[in-house]
């Protein structure tokens, strides 16, 4: 694609309406014609769109404000813990006895601390895993804290945990699993209930609630969507400000014919009533799951994908989740009748620091050296990554994870450690491409660059480039860059001058970073 200077804008003056400049005028107006003229997070697509076509609502698709926040945290945490931290099992089966829950020693400002130390900005807690075990006193199960002798049966993990987050300046998530072994077991989980208006709250004999000027929502579900719509109720309302909800879509370890079907669209309805400034991910329409538990983003990770309806109001991947390409040229041309829409949804990378999701007494840390290669293929990206780390058996991050997160900060801190180019001179020509002039001969290895998402994700190759005696020399590229892209040199590049050429877009580029680093490793 021939480019011109207006494909290279930068944040400071980025005001400009969405164009569809370089694109074919054709192309333009089809996607016009079609709808897909004002930005918005999710535009329609049809099997006889052309490639053209495609790309041209692909350029206009946007984030949400909350999805712009959410990609900005780039390092998130998950604290798996319940009846699984004590029986030693990965999933639970649901029948626990609750008195096996006995945190004695629980300090949740302890894992702040930790997570603050290790430069986490939100922290996710497993409020509910697939056994069922609920870590705050639910109205409505049995299978809860509120079962166990554990604090005389009045302990509440949930609200130990946010109020700690919150003091140490680390926003709220909570994972609440939608299968339930559990309710399957002893309650109404795939009881074949139909979907029925609902009021919710539901209140149970003896709420304390009752009386109280309850706001209520009428929302379809079956037997077990209420019950659900019930305890997000609960969490949302009782516990303070929620910045992540997060579900993923599992079934459990139940029969297949006794599949229940989730009511995905009342439980985002009652999620953006009660918590508006909530991502809702994996299985929720602002983020999506990277597709391995690895913490690795594809080399050319994109944010606009193609997706398609799978019922309840909830879509999904259009194409496998282990597909190599996710958003390029090639996967929208896959995709094309498979997909309903083009969609803002990026990327979260999860991964656990020890080899299980739960303590184990037997595992260690992953070494410092993992964990940075996986900060470098999620956050570096474009990826937000979400890195696990197990509380103990008497309700503490172990010690070897508390130090292994102060270490991995300090690294990632140390391959980043000031950009270069922040005071330099900066020019950008006719043809697009950004130079910054540092003033003198500088050593750099590393490169970070940034599209500023509020116009979307557009660029789809790049070259980095050194002058020389020689003339210019690239020194690296890559296809994407979107929120976030983190090069790493082999070997250091000792200029005055380095240029970024933005060689494909998909129309106008509006870049916020382009940073030159030297590494201190």
């Amino acid at each position: 694609m021939a480019l011109s200077r207006r494909h290279l804008l930068f944040a400071a003056t980025a005001t400009a309406a969405v164009a569809t400049t370089g694109l074919p005028a054709s192309a333009a107006s089809a996607a016009t014609a079609r709808g897909a003229a004002e930005p918005r997070f999710r535009i329609p697509v049809s099997p006889d769109d052309t490639l053209d076509e495609l790309v041209a609502k692909a350029s206009q698709v946007r984030p949400t404000p909350r999805q712009i926040a959410w990609q900005g945290l780039e390092k998130t945490a998950f604290l798996h813990f319940g009846v699984n931290t004590f029986t030693g099992l990965e999933w639970g089966i649901g029948d626990e006895d609750p008195e096996i829950f006995q945190p004695t020693g629980l300090d949740t400002d302890q894992w702040a601390r930790a997570l603050a130390d290790g430069g986490f900005k939100l922290a996710i807690l497993t409020v509910k895993h697939h056994d069922g075990f609920v870590l705050y006193p639910s109205r409505y199960t049995g299978h809860s804290v509120r079962s166990s002798s554990w604090r005389g049966g009045k302990g509440d993990v949930l609200r130990d945990f946010a109020a700690s987050m919150r003091r140490h300046g680390i926003k709220v998530g909570v994972y609440v699993s939608p299968a339930d072994e559990n309710q399957y077991l002893d309650g109404v989980y795939a009881n074949g209930s139909a979907r029925s208006t609902r009021t919710i709250p539901e209140l149970v004999d003896g709420d304390d609630r009752s009386g109280r000027d309850l706001t209520t929502y009428e929302l379809d579900a079956t037997d077990y969507g209420a019950h659900m719509l019930n305890q997000l109720y609960e969490v949302l309302t009782e516990y303070g400000p929620v910045d992540e909800v997060w579900f993923d879509g599992s079934q459990g370890r139940i029969p297949p014919d006794k599949v229940e079907k989730y009511d995905w669209d009342s439980w985002y309805a009652l999620i953006r009533a009660l918590a508006p400034d909530a991502s809702i991910a994996v299985s929720g329409p602002d983020v999506r799951w990277v597709g391995n538990e690895g913490g690795l983003a594809r080399e050319n990770e994109w944010s606009v994908i193609p997706v398609k309806d799978t019922g309840n109001g909830k879509y999904d991947y259009a194409l496998p989740y282990d597909a190599p390409d996710d958003g390029s040229r090639d996967a929208l041309l896959e995709a094309r009748t498979k997909a309903a829409y083009l969609q803002w949804w990026p990327a979260e990378c999860d991964v656990s620091i020890r080899p299980g999701w739960f303590y184990h007494a037997d595992q260690q840390p992953k070494s410092v050296a993992q964990l940075t290669d996986i900060w470098f293929r999620s956050v570096g990206r474009g990826a937000v990554l979400l890195l696990n780390v197990p509380p103990d058996t008497n309700g503490l991050l172990p010690a070897a994870d508390v130090t292994r997160l102060r270490e991995f900060r300090e690294r990632t801190d140390r391959e980043l450690p000031g950009d270069l180019a922040r005071d330099a001179k900066v020019t950008v020509d006719d043809a697009g491409t950004r130079t910054v002039d540092l003033g003198r001969p500088v050593a750099v290895d590393r490169i970070r660059l940034a599209e500023d998402i509020r116009h979307g994700q557009q660029v789809e190759s790049f070259v980095v480039e050194a002058e020389g005696d020689g003339g210019w020399t690239a020194v690296t590229g890559a296809g994407t860059v979107g929120a976030a892209r983190v090069l790493a040199l082999g070997t250091p590049v000792t200029a005055r001058r380095f240029r970024l050429r933005i060689t494909q877009a998909r129309a106008d580029v509006h870049l916020a970073r382009f940073e030159l680093h030297k590494s201190q490793v």
